[in-house]
């Protein structure tokens, strides 16, 4: 089974310089748990959610919430993001992305056309899924 069957096609992306606070957007909008970080089309980073919560004050949107909690919102998102990144080709399998998985201890994959251009992105939540239905369909 190809990467490009059962990837996530809608590709949420964020610029280098864009503030933690439209992350949080995106985040919030999305329901995504990864956001990738481009450059000219091109893929430069990764930021997870758990990526986000750490670089921000517990505090946000807190009755705690003071302005120096605000200013973490303030931060861009290339200082939070994961820069070295393990991406796959979208015509690679899934024993591939799994692979991937399991050496690097990650959980997502960008998924790159020949032009290196993200066009897909994998998590192992879908691979459960994927796997799931396969063996829902048996039992039937």
């Amino acid at each position: 089974m190809s990467i490009a069957s059962v990837m996530t096609r809608r590709v949420v992306s964020v610029q280098m310089d864009d503030s933690l606070d439209v992350v949080r957007e995106i985040f919030a909008a999305s329901g995504f748990h990864h956001l990738l970080v481009t450059e000219n089309d091109q893929l430069v980073g990764v930021i997870s959610d758990r990526d986000y919560l750490k670089a921000i004050s517990p505090f946000i949107d807190t009755i705690s919430e003071r302005q120096r909690d605000r200013a973490t919102l303030e931060r861009k998102a290339h200082q939070i993001m994961t820069r070295e990144v393990i991406t796959i080709s979208v015509n690679d399998t899934m024993v591939k992305a799994i692979e991937l998985f399991n050496v690097h201890r990650i959980s997502c994959l960008p998924v790159l056309d020949k032009q290196q251009t993200p066009v897909g992105i994998i998590s192992w939540r879908d691979i459960f899924r994927y796997f799931a239905a396969s063996v829902d369909k048996r039992r039937v």
